[in-house]
């Protein structure tokens, strides 16, 4: 597994991007923050398209920039796909696919394979103005790949489209490493994406790197101010399909042991699921509540307490088992009439949780696995 090395330095006008990180590549890494963080510009950088940076960068070893070296973009063997696709007009799609073949090294990837996992056959007599916006950026994807990158960069690719072509289109980037064994680096400000696509995380903020790190643990932690930001600061935990309740159309999980149940998705029994759990969809009780709508109850117990002192709140995060935990958004008076403290056994009630459409199995075909993919509970 490759590192890519990172230690560079950019006045950019509204602050300066001073980036030092070692990227595990592996799967899909997500550059995360703000618009305006600095994300997008780092990804200039790592590919060669800022030449006023200063530092270092270098891929397993093979220094693309120092004080005596610049390499070009075309010799560092990344592919980058651009958020407008860049695609040319006047070629079908299969003219597009062939233009980045003929000029990619020999022995590369299948342009053969490339149609398959994007499922691009039905396309490639269409010229670019008769796609739609996720078909084009697929089309894009492939136009990338056949160009044989060893690293691919992604520049919030879903950001022009609507949320059904982005619902339609994740499933095709979430494969891409397995299927081609290309790792990519991915630009986004939507936690969402993060949440269903990335294994890593490196979290930018005014030009500077806010954490990083495993996507579960990062977004978990309490030391820092949440990544994703109050609103939507969660925690994300694995859950297996055991059964489904067809009387109530209700799909049963097993999660640490524990039992859940979320609204009927067209997922097999036994399939892993990713959740994304926000805190502020979390309550806590001493004792387990009976006669209540809501379904989800789990037992665990306090592992961490972050009270913020200039307001009402308080984060508390909870141990369900199994190495997993819930991140709970209370009020601090509600802290302590509890009489919340590590190691307290309490009740974690869900209020809602949404479903990872990454969650399905891998062969599953993303053109027909159309199956609720952000479900949400309110009971």
């Amino acid at each position: 597994m490759a590192t890519l090395e990172i230690d560079i330095r950019l006045g950019l006008p509204d602050f300066t991007l001073e980036v030092a990180h070692s990227f595990a590549l592996k799967g899909i890494t997500a550059l995360f923050g703000p618009s305006g963080c600095g994300k997008s510009t780092l990804l200039r950088v790592i590919a060669g398209f800022e030449r006023g940076a200063s530092g270092r960068v270098a891929l397993g070893g093979e220094v693309w920039q120092d004080r005596r070296r610049f390499v070009l973009p075309h010799r560092r063997g990344v592919g980058y796909v651009f958020q407008d696709t860049r695609l040319f007009a006047h070629l079908d799609v299969a003219g597009n696919l062939r233009y980045a073949e003929r000029r990619a090294p020999l022995g590369g990837i299948a342009r053969s394979d490339v149609i398959e996992a994007l499922d691009l056959g039905p396309l490639l007599r269409r010229r670019p103005v008769r796609l739609s916006g996720g078909e084009r950026q697929r089309v894009a994807i492939g136009r990338t790949l056949l160009s044989h990158p060893r690293l691919l960069l992604m520049d919030e690719p879903l950001a022009a489209l609507d949320g059904h072509r982005k619902h339609d289109l994740m499933p095709y980037i979430a494969r891409l490493p397995g299927a081609f064994g290309v790792p990519i680096l991915y630009v986004t400000h939507s936690i969402d994406e993060v949440t269903r696509l990335a294994d890593d995380i490196v979290a930018l903020s005014e030009g500077r790197l806010l954490a990083a790190g495993e996507v579960a643990a990062t977004l978990e932690r309490l030391d820092l101010p949440p990544v994703s930001g109050r609103f939507e600061a969660g925690s994300l935990i694995q859950a297996r399909v055991k059964g489904v309740d067809r009387k109530f159309m209700l799909t049963l999980l097993d999660v640490a042991g524990q039992e859940m149940v979320m609204p009927g998705m067209a997922v097999p029994e036994g399939a892993d699921l990713r959740l994304r759990v926000r805190a502020r969809d979390v309550s806590l009780a001493r004792r387990r509540p009976e006669e209540i709508s809501i379904r989800n109850i789990l037992a665990g117990r306090v592992a961490e307490i972050a009270s913020e002192p200039t307001t009402a709140f308080a984060e508390v995060l909870v141990d369900i088992g199994g190495g997993q935990h819930l991140r709970a958004r209370l009020t601090r008076a509600s802290v302590s009439d509890l009489d919340l403290a590590p190691g307290a056994e309490v009740f974690v009630l869900v209020k809602s949780v949404a479903f990872d459409r990454r969650a399905l199995p891998r062969e599953a075909d993303p053109g027909q696995a159309g199956a609720p993919h952000g479900a949400r509970q309110g009971d």
